[in-house]
């Protein structure tokens, strides 16, 4: 076999990982012969975009109060020029709920022309902020306060569209919407009510409509279902009721000079800037999350580079605004829609405005009919479901209950800008208050021990109150230091140690522990190498202690892991359990207890699916073996989870391996011999002078066993090929097979560099770890 090294010494190639090469790349090869192409996924996840962004893009520029066109311009531009700039590949950017509420109020206090040109501000604002690269500074706000202000906006939405709904018109802030409310209520629209109820009841109904016709129907946008079926009650019972009436794009508004107080132009600028770059970055962090964790299609997407979306997201809405369109942001609705429908690259975004540009110049007859009440009633149910509950029990979980419920009371009553202000003073006062909160206690225990418990942070303001409890403990007595905090600081820890060092010299003893009972030692270079996170593993105990018998390393392991592992799990677990498992790989490996595959392959619950025995064997198809386990989880990994690889591991000093060697031929048909007999083709194939010896990369083997443990490793692949399920994978292209070795005194993996099946020589490359953060800081 001829082998192909994952790192070479020439320096005009970047290094690249063995398994690279088997995924496909996001852009195609740049070079003299390079053709412009776009996917059919890409295709088919802009019109989905398409749909669900027509509808509100004119519902937002409704609720603001600008022409409807300029929806229609920001959705375009927003496609085009953000996603061609931007350096989220699937994030569609557009008009967005989140500044609804700050545009209406430019518009009402400066006009429509002028808050075009504060747009073009805003968005070279955006421009200088990125050159700045401060992007990664939004994501500092606590995330208590982004979603405060997002459910305000929200609910100022809500309540504005909710007298359109009922056939009136909303007033100039939310209290008097709150205050008009009464009187809209007694004199309601009928008209304007039906098309509203409509639109409401299928937006909310649609996604759950039942059975085979469910899913065909699904396929539509709830958003674009609802306005067709609304439009559709509207025409055909002939309800006279406003409706949407784009004027000609030759007396389009485009922008003018600002006209106002500097101060109050300035402020607007700078909350348009503030806000719609928070939201557009957070949803392009969140947006990557959702493609990276998407299994089809099965496409590398590079990460997003936030300074790039930012300066893009400036571009746009420097175009907008000139062009007469609403402020810009990135939209996470259709964003994530844009995800759910498959596309693999930045063509969908832009092709979804350019269809946006299509609909506006040839289907204004069309557009002309929908009702403004069906466009209200939409926007409005966008506003409710702004108020997440997954966000409040999020905040709610994380003690932030008061920043969430202070920011959206502060953003519906004064401002987004002001709201967003007072949001931030109360999450640093409640920042500070824990900081300083800090309960220290001490009582007496039987058997003359005395605990001090300690709740909270322990800085130096804590100091103080701290030696004074410490001073209460008697001299010469045990005391347990029960620490429940994640912060100290030095001066904390001088006076810990200072009063630790008193009181043993007075014949006292003292053990620090966290709340849940767990010991916390010194420092490995203090203890002599006592107690360190592996301990466990290392099956050593400190002192004199008495060994703790099986039963109880077991109750004791089960218990920490309730205790400590367990919270961190549970979501994610939970989500396996409602899901299903759907692994990536099978790991087929040997039953070694020095083999942790999950902590060598970096994986989680859910991305492994583990088949262990003696000798990492694959018993071939067919043979009398008595154990049809192993074909079994290859069938069932194959066929049902559809893994789309399996990877053979050994590893060093096998056991199986030596007892395979010394094997006298006559000996006794124990269990273990029985097993054995599948890697007696391993055996022979190294004893084989027509197969080369299978190497790792630098070196031969040290001796006949890690020799044999690597011909095991490629004679077992060999062995899975013959498997039926195997082997029509691998000829239809979706499953890969991959070699590896693990050196365990060296704590270094190896990968096999080809798996091809008449190669002459097989080679074993190592890994070489990923850089660190601060050495890719250096370069």
């Amino acid at each position: 076999m001829s082998c192909v090294p994952t790192r070479t010494d020439d320096a005009s190639q970047p290094p690249t990982s063995p398994l690279t090469r088997f995924r496909r790349p996001h852009s195609p090869p740049t070079g003299p012969h390079r053709r412009f192409r776009i996917a059919g996924a890409d295709v088919s996840a802009s019109v989905a975009v398409f749909l669900i962004a027509l509808p509100l893009s004119l519902g937002i520029a409704l609720a603001t109060g600008a022409p409807l066109q300029a929806g229609l311009v920001a959705a375009a531009v927003g496609g085009i020029v953000a996603g061609r700039l931007g350096g989220s590949p699937l994030q569609v950017s557009g008009p967005a709920a989140g500044l609804t509420v700050v545009t209406a109020e430019l518009i009402q206090r400066y006009g429509w022309r002028t808050t075009c040109a504060i747009t073009v501000l805003a968005g070279l604002c955006q421009l200088g902020l990125a050159a700045l690269r401060v992007a990664r500074s939004a994501l500092a706000v606590s995330p208590a306060i982004v979603h405060g202000m997002l459910a305000g906006i929200g609910v100022t939405i809500a309540l504005a569209q909710l007298h359109i709904v009922l056939g009136g018109t909303p007033q100039s802030s939310a209290v008097a919407n709150v205050h008009a409310l009464p009187g809209q209520l007694a004199d309601l629209r009928p008209a304007a009510l039906s098309v509203s109820v409509l639109t409401v009841a299928v937006v909310l109904a649609w996604p759950h409509i039942p059975g085979r016709a469910g899913r065909i129907m699904r396929t539509v946008p709830a958003a674009l279902a609802a306005v067709a079926a609304a439009t559709a009650l509207a025409t055909v019972a002939q309800l006279h009721q406003p409706r949407v009436d784009l004027p000609s794009w030759r007396s389009h508004a485009l922008p003018e000079l600002p006209e106002g107080p500097v101060l109050g132009l300035l402020a607007a600028v700078l909350t348009i800037t503030l806000v719609g770059s928070v939201e557009s970055l957070l949803s392009a962090v969140a947006i990557d999350k959702l493609a990276a964790a998407r299994k089809q299609p099965d496409v590398r997407l590079p990460r997003v580079d936030l300074d790039r979306e930012l300066a893009g997201q400036g571009a746009a809405n420097i175009v907008s605004g000139a062009l007469g369109g609403l402020p810009i942001t990135g939209v996470a609705v259709r964003s994530a829609a844009n995800v759910s429908a498959g596309a693999v690259s930045r063509h969908s975004t832009m092709l979804h405005g350019v269809w946006i540009t299509v609909a506006a110049l040839l289907l204004v007859p069309v557009l002309d009919l929908i009702p403004l009440a069906t466009l209200a009633a939409l926007v409005m149910v966008i506003g409710v479901q702004m108020v997440s509950i997954t966000h409040l029990r999020s905040v709610k979980r994380n003690r932030e209950i008061l920043v969430y419920a202070v920011t959206l009371g502060a953003v519906v009553l004064t401002g987004v800008l002001e709201g967003v202000v007072i949001g931030i003073a109360v999450a640093v006062a409640v920042a500070l208050h824990r900081l300083t909160r800090t309960r220290i206690t001490v009582e007496e225990e039987d058997g003359d021990v005395h605990r001090v418990r300690v709740r909270g942070q322990l800085t130096f303001l804590a100091v103080p109150r701290l030696s004074r409890v410490l001073g209460q403990v008697p001299h010469g007595v045990g005391c347990v230091v029960e620490l429940d905090g994640s912060f100290m600081d030095h001066a904390a820890y001088e006076a810990l140690h200072d009063w630790q060092a008193a009181h043993c010299a007075q014949g006292g003893t003292v053990e620090f522990t966290g709340r849940s009972g767990t010991r916390i030692s010194e420092p490995a270079h203090e203890t002599h190498g006592c107690c360190r996170p592996w301990t466990p593993w290392r099956n050593h105990h400190c002192g004199d202690s008495p060994q703790p018998t099986e039963t109880h390393k077991l109750a004791t392991g089960l218990s920490s892991f309730q205790r400590n592992t367990a919270p961190l799990v549970r979501d994610e677990l939970a989500r396996l359990a409602r899901e299903g498992q759907r692994p990536s790989q099978l790991f087929l490996t040997c039953a070694d207890s020095r083999l942790v595959t999950s902590m060598i392959t970096a994986s989680g619950p859910g991305d492994l699916f583990t088949v262990r025995n003696v000798g990492n064997l694959v018993p071939l198809p067919g043979e009398e073996s008595g154990d049809d386990s192993v074909a079994a989880a290859i069938e069932y990994a194959v066929e049902v989870l559809g893994v789309e690889s399996i990877t053979v591991c050994g590893h060093s000093g096998c056991g199986a391996m030596q007892a395979l060697l010394n094997s006298p031929p006559d000996g006794a048909p124990t269990p273990l011999r029985r097993w054995l007999r599948h890697a007696l083709p391993s055996l022979e194939r190294m004893r084989n002078r027509r197969h080369a010896w299978a190497r790792i990369s630098g070196r031969m083997p040290t001796d006949a066993v890690e020799q044999l443990c690597l011909t095991n490793v490629v004679q077992q692949l060999e062995h899975l090929r013959a498997h039926e399920s195997v082997a029509r994978r691998l000829a239809e292209g979706t499953l890969q097979l991959h070699g590896m070795y693990f050196h365990v005194g060296e704590a270094q993996a190896y990968l096999l560099t080809s798996t091809a099946e008449h190669e002459v020589e097989q080679v074993f490359d190592r890994v070489a770890p990923a850089p660190s953060a601060l050495e890719k800081a250096r370069v």
